[in-house]
């Protein structure tokens, strides 16, 4: 786990068990959800820095998880991580109630409807991730961006390729920005913690909802948008090259390959 996931989990326990104390152990449901809303739900710079700490969290999916109607249908990378960390939160501390006494879950472990509705007038927020002052700050620092090398080294061995192999453009395209922008988590989280505008990214139907049954993981969203951002790229070289002809309406004519790119 991220040091600073740590010690946010850390606190919240502390204020729950000193709220729950206070109260008698009152409310204890609402309470747990009130306090994971508060402080798991975190600002696009702060998640992003955890992300970096732990990049684990970028395989964690929506799950059915998040409330707002809206939000689920589209839902952006930092809300999916964030809605993962809010209900691991509730998590334990529905564990530390039912250690203290606080809740009393039946002999499967559920809690009764009477505990439920203590949730009916807690709503989960909706995080804004459009702007980052970390991203702003690093956009001004000078040489190239972590993302700008991995896209120049894509266009440089696809210039290579292009150049000495008999391959269509559009295919060998796909082909390149397949093995260089569908990247593990590990190779993500670095990419997030220089530009933390990642995490407002959203599938936007550019992911395979039949693959994922709907429910794609948090970093093959933002796989899939550097995947596109290369593979835009690489197209506008073939054109710049005359590798790809051009219809009457300015748009390459392309040859397409039914097998695609592989996602790794």
């Amino acid at each position: 786990m991220s040091q600073l996931l740590a010690d946010i989990v850390e606190k919240v326990q502390q204020d729950y068990h000193a709220a729950m104390t206070a109260s008698g152990g009152e409310n204890a449901l609402g309470t747990a959800m009130e306090l994971c809303n508060q402080h798991l739900y975190l600002e696009v710079d702060t998640l992003a820095q955890v992300v970096a700490e732990d990049p684990t969290l970028l395989a964690t999916r929506p799950g059915g998880m998040i409330a707002d109607a809206e939000e689920a249908a589209n839902p952006s990378v930092g809300m999916i991580i964030s809605v993962n960390l809010a209900a691991g939160m509730l998590e334990a501390l529905i564990s530390m109630a039912a250690e203290q006494g606080w809740l009393k879950p039946d002999a499967e472990g559920r809690l009764s409807e009477e505990d439920h509705q203590q949730l009916d007038d807690v709503s989960a927020p909706v995080v804004d991730y459009s702007d980052s002052e970390l991203a702003k700050q690093n956009m001004q620092k000078p040489g190239r961006s972590e993302l700008s090398k991995v896209m120049a080294l894509a266009e440089s061995v696809f210039q290579e390729r292009l150049a000495t192999e008999a391959a269509d453009a559009y295919n060998l395209a796909l082909e390149v920005a397949s093995e260089y922008s569908v990247f593990a988590p590990d190779d993500i989280a670095p990419l997030v913690a220089e530009n933390p505008l990642l995490l407002g990214l959203r599938a936007d139907g550019m992911v395979d909802d039949e693959m994922f049954e709907g429910d794609p993981p948090a970093g093959l969203v933002i796989s899939a948008h550097l995947t596109d951002m290369v593979m835009s790229q690489l197209m506008d070289y073939a054109v710049e090259q005359g590798a790809l002809a051009l219809d009457s309406a300015g748009q390459p004519i392309l040859q397409v390959n039914e097998s695609g790119p592989s996602l790794h």
